[in-house]
């Protein structure tokens, strides 16, 4: 018998999510997972009255076709791609694994490639754009491993995060919103880290179920040259299967200029990618009160409450900065008091310390308020 809990999150995706009306069609995308939400998540765009198509990826087979591709496959493997996804009008992730580091044998010259050929106009140019899509992980032994807890507990944790009333959460982001969208000049201090840049004239959006499960950020982008000082990331990061470590990234009118890690090599490689790679598209404050710390998964790394996310790359068409790139690295930063706590300021007046807000509009975004 299905665990019910598989039925309530296919529901939240296809209702919620995606909200699948009746002859849709929904691209369901699995890679490195069993077969039982995919299973679910046909029913219930069946029940909405839409048309599940669906493909399965399995993690080793991709890091074969990777390890011998090239732009010409990409491009071929983008070209057939992109008339499916074009054609559709809603699109389900779902992803997982049973290895973290399935891809860290690929060159970085592939991955490269991939990111320009096939990922950035298959998903950025038509799916983000195009189609009502949200994407997911799904819970496995890796991810417990990841996070530190036992699979039984971390499957526990994970419905909990994903099925909480995203409907309560997204009335509570409206004032952040408004704030954001009036503000000009934002300051981040915490350890190691003294950044300012603009985001005035950029749209503030609200994530709450709809784009990602889990969710919980509200996000838009520094004014693209606007971006001085310098920050450091105290969450560790995956890109391309190479982890890394306290990423320290320095602006100068918004280029970075400096980049350090604990493989800084593979760091400038990905910031060298394009023009843009060295620009940030977005800027994002976590909310999510159910993640709490990191897991390699910037899924849902990104959602930590009391967190930011500063990302180097491509931004969203919605909360449109003019930075292009094939390259969008969410990079996480946690201003909690257990990981040193931390400021944020719009236009010189403290809005969150330590990892809570302050201001009396704010207050209902701490997780007291949204559990």
């Amino acid at each position: 018998m299905r665990d019910q809990r598989i039925d309530k999150l296919a529901d939240v995706l296809v209702n919620y999510s995606v909200r699948c009306q009746k002859g849709e069609k929904v691209l369901i995308e699995g890679r490195g997972i069993d077969a039982e939400l995919i299973k679910a998540l046909v029913e219930k765009v069946y029940e909405a009255g839409g048309f599940p198509f669906v493909e399965v990826v399995d993690l080793a087979v991709e890091r074969a076709l990777l390890l011998g591709t090239s732009k010409k496959h990409c491009e071929l493997r983008a070209k057939y791609d992109k008339y499916r996804m074009e054609d559709m009008d809603c699109y389900i992730g779902v992803r997982g694994g049973s290895n973290t580091f399935e891809l860290s044998d690929v060159p970085a010259e592939n991955m490269q490639v991939y990111d320009r050929t096939y990922s950035y106009p298959v998903h950025h140019e038509i799916r983000v754009l195009k189609t009502k899509w949200v994407v997911l992980r799904y819970p496995n032994p890796s991810m417990a491993q990841n996070a530190g807890v036992s699979t039984e507990k971390f499957e526990d944790y994970y419905f909990d995060v994903c099925t909480l009333d995203y409907s309560r959460m997204d009335k509570a982001m409206d004032a952040l919103k408004a704030l954001m969208e009036k503000t000009d000049k934002v300051r981040l201090v915490s350890p190691g880290t003294d950044l300012t840049f603009s985001i005035k004239g950029i749209p503030a959006i609200k994530c709450a179920g709809n784009m990602n499960i889990p969710d919980g950020e509200i996000y838009t982008a520094p004014v693209k040259n606007s971006v001085n000082g310098v920050i450091t990331y105290n969450a560790p990061s995956l890109h391309g299967g190479i982890k890394h470590e306290n990423i320290c990234l320095r602006f100068i009118e918004g280029k970075i200029v400096e980049a350090t890690s604990s493989n800084t090599e593979a760091l400038n490689k990905v910031l060298d990618t394009d023009s843009g790679a060295r620009y940030v598209g977005e800027f994002a404050i976590g909310v999510n009160p159910f993640v709490t710390k990191p897991m390699l998964d910037i899924l849902f790394d990104e959602k930590i409450s009391g967190s930011i996310h500063f990302t180097p790359g491509c931004c969203y068409d919605d909360a449109y900065n003019g930075n292009k790139s094939s390259v969008h690295w969410d990079l996480v930063s946690i201003m909690t008091p257990e990981w040193g706590g931390g400021e944020i300021y719009f236009d010189d007046v403290l809005i969150r310390k330590d990892g809570l807000f302050v201001l009396d509009e704010l207050k209902c975004l701490n997780p007291e308020n949204l559990k």
